[in-house]
């Protein structure tokens, strides 16, 4: 079962190989021979003939795994392909308003007398802020869909 969608392994390769034309090399690639072994030495993957893996593995980058919600049908996967959106357009918003702020900015620092000490300390204080990402919210490790 691939949890994070709520389906097997089984249709969510079935569902890649019908969708192959989503999946770029830069979204979607697949382990070779040497990787594979490295992998399973590594983690103990059961050999192929003791009913282990007989494909190659599938590894999916974070642009990849947003195509895969957009593909699978399940209802975790609906969900989680909603979430995906609200935080894209959430993201751009963020973007957008430190623009317009950083013009904003601009503007009032040419109406404002930048000779005064105390005026020049605030401006860059608010530049600095701009220019800093936020620091990140604390939150658990790993793939969390609240609306499931």
């Amino acid at each position: 079962m691939f949890q994070m969608y709520g389906v097997t392994t089984g249709v969510l390769i079935q569902s890649v190989n019908r969708n192959n034309a989503r999946f770029p090399d830069d979204f979607m690639f697949q382990l070779d021979s040497q990787e594979l072994t490295n992998l399973k030495s590594q983690i103990v993957i059961s050999s192929s003939s003791w009913g282990g893996r007989r494909s190659r593995l599938y590894v999916f980058t974070q642009e990849g795994v947003a195509m895969l919600s957009g593909i699978l049908r399940s209802k975790r996967a609906v969900a989680t392909n909603i979430q995906i959106m609200r935080a894209f357009v959430r993201m751009r918003e963020m973007l957008e308003t430190n623009a317009k702020l950083a013009v904003k900015l601009k503007e009032l620092e040419t109406k404002l007398d930048m000779t005064d000490k105390k005026v020049i300390a605030i401006m860059e204080v608010l530049r600095n802020h701009l220019r800093q990402p936020p620091p990140p919210a604390k939150r658990k490790i790993g793939f969390h869909n609240e609306e499931i």
